[in-house]
């Protein structure tokens, strides 16, 4: 059994799972928006929600719309934090290169994922402890290649 935990929300439509055991919860869209290729909306979800303070929301892509059409979010994931209480909208872009798509209101157009979180104390120090990967950066793991005995 997952642990649960009560989002206050005033909503349209209520977002809801299609599966038992899905970690995000279907976002519809409350207005009609054409997206041309290339081209980025607002689309507003008419849901708001209160979170429990230590709880933040993710507002993440579908992956059906990703794969078949191309429709992504703009700053994938969106961050609702506790202290948010205006309306959910998703900044959807386009990325095919040849064909508009149209978002009806109703329609599936992302997930919110609901999840703990942590508060980092950061803690200022002259230099940072070692670690295996080091200062590798973009592209540094997952590579073949040998570099010094390592494999990466």
């Amino acid at each position: 059994m997952t642990d649960s935990v009560d989002v206050l929300i005033t909503a349209e439509r209520i977002p809801s799972y299609a599966h038992e055991g899905d970690a995000g919860a279907d976002l519809h869209a409350a207005e009609s928006v054409v997206l041309d290729p290339g081209e980025r909306a607002t689309v507003a979800t008419g849901v708001s929600i209160a979170l429990p303070e230590g709880y933040v929301a993710f507002v993440v892509p579908r992956s059906g719309l990703a794969f078949k059409h191309g429709i992504t979010i703009v700053n994938a994931p969106g961050t609702v934090d506790a202290g948010y209480r205006g309306e959910i909208k998703v900044a959807l872009l386009n990325t095919d290169a040849r064909e508009s798509y149209t978002i009806e209101a109703g329609d599936r157009i992302a997930q919110v994922v609901v999840m703990p979180v942590s508060r980092a104390r950061f803690v200022e120090v002259e230099q940072l402890p070692g670690s295996l990967r080091g200062e590798g950066g973009f592209g540094s793991t997952g590579f073949g290649e040998l570099k010094s005995g390592v494999s990466a």
